[in-house]
C-alpha cells in the first residue's frame, strides 16, 4: 500500500485486537482519498475509531462529501481536520446541509467554501448552527458572502458574541438598519481572525484586563436574565393553573 516498514509497524500497533485486514482496509480507503501514507496513518492514530467503521461506510461517506463539493485537496484537508465526518450519522449531516442551503441561503459554491474551511459545521446541532448564522445576519448585519470570506463558523459562537458586544458597547460597532449599507463597522474578517491581543489593540482600542472584566459582567448579565426568564415562566404557569381552577369551581 506504499507504507514503509516503520509505518507498517505503526499501523499494526493500532487497535491490536482488530483483524489485520480491517486495519489495512481502512488505511486503503484513506489512501484512495488521496492522502499520503503518512497522512493516512496520522489520521488513524489520531482517530483510531475509524478502524472500527465498515470500509463501505468510509467509501459512502467520502462520496457524500464529494457531492457537496469537497473533492481533491478539499476532501483531504476536511477529513484531516475533522475525522469525525466519517462517523457522524447521515441524518445529522443531511440536516446541517439542508439548514445551510435552505434556511441560511448559502449558494452551492458558498457551501463548498464553508465546508472546506470549517468542516466541523456538519457536526453541529442545526439549532445551534442556525442561531450562529442568525446572530451574524440580524444582529451584526453581515451577509452570506462576507460570512464565507471571514470563515464565520471557525470561531465559537460565545467568542463571536463577546467580541461583537464589546465593540458595540464601546461605540465601535452599529447594527445596520434594514436596507442600510453599513461601511463604518470593522470587517467581520478582522473581528474573527485577529488574535485577541491584536483585536483589542487594533479594533477595540482596549486592554486585556478591560476585556476580561467585560466578559465576566456579560456572563453575570446573562445569568440574571436567565433567572428572570425562569421566574416569568413560573408566574405564567401559576396564572394558567389559576385560570384552570376558576373554570372548575362551581358558582
Amino acid at each position: 500500500m506504499g507504507f514503509t516498514q516503520e509505518q507498517a509497524r505503526r499501523l499494526q500497533g493500532l487497535q491490536p485486537q482488530l483483524d489485520p485486514e480491517r486495519r489495512e482496509a481502512a488505511a486503503a480507503q484513506l489512501l484512495l482519498l488521496g492522502l499520503s501514507a503518512e497522512a493516512a496513518l496520522a489520521l488513524l492514530e489520531q482517530s483510531p475509531a475509524l478502524l472500527r467503521l465498515p470500509t463501505e461506510r468510509l467509501r459512502e461517506r467520502a462520496e457524500e462529501l464529494r457531492r457537496l463539493g469537497l473533492d481533491g485537496g478539499r476532501l483531504q484537508r476536511a477529513v484531516s481536520r475533522c475525522p469525525q465526518l466519517f462517523a457522524v450519522p447521515r441524518k445529522r449531516l443531511a440536516a446541517a446541509v439542508r439548514l445551510l442551503r435552505e434556511r441560511c441561503l448559502f449558494t452551492a459554491e458558498q457551501l463548498r467554501d464553508v465546508l472546506g474551511t470549517c468542516p466541523a459545521v456538519l457536526l453541529e446541532e442545526p439549532r445551534s448552527l442556525h442561531h450562529h448564522f442568525q446572530y451574524a445576519y440580524f444582529r451584526m448585519g453581515v451577509r452570506q458572502k462576507e460570512m464565507v470570506k471571514a470563515r464565520l463558523f471557525q470561531m465559537p459562537f460565545a467568542e463571536l458574541r463577546n467580541r461583537h458586544i464589546f465593540l458595540e458597547r464601546r461605540g465601535l460597532y452599529e447594527t445596520p438598519y434594514k436596507g442600510q449599507i453599513q461601511t463604518s463597522n470593522p470587517k467581520l474578517k478582522d473581528i474573527l481572525q485577529l488574535p485577541e491581543k491584536d483585536f483589542l489593540a487594533n479594533l477595540a482600542c482596549s486592554t486585556a484586563e478591560e476585556y476580561e472584566v467585560f466578559k465576566k459582567l456579560l456572563a453575570r448579565e446573562e445569568e440574571e436574565e436567565g433567572k428572570e426568564e425562569e421566574v416569568d415562566a413560573l408566574y405564567a404557569e401559576e396564572d394558567d393553573l389559576d385560570g384552570e381552577r376558576s373554570k372548575t369551581v362551581p358558582e
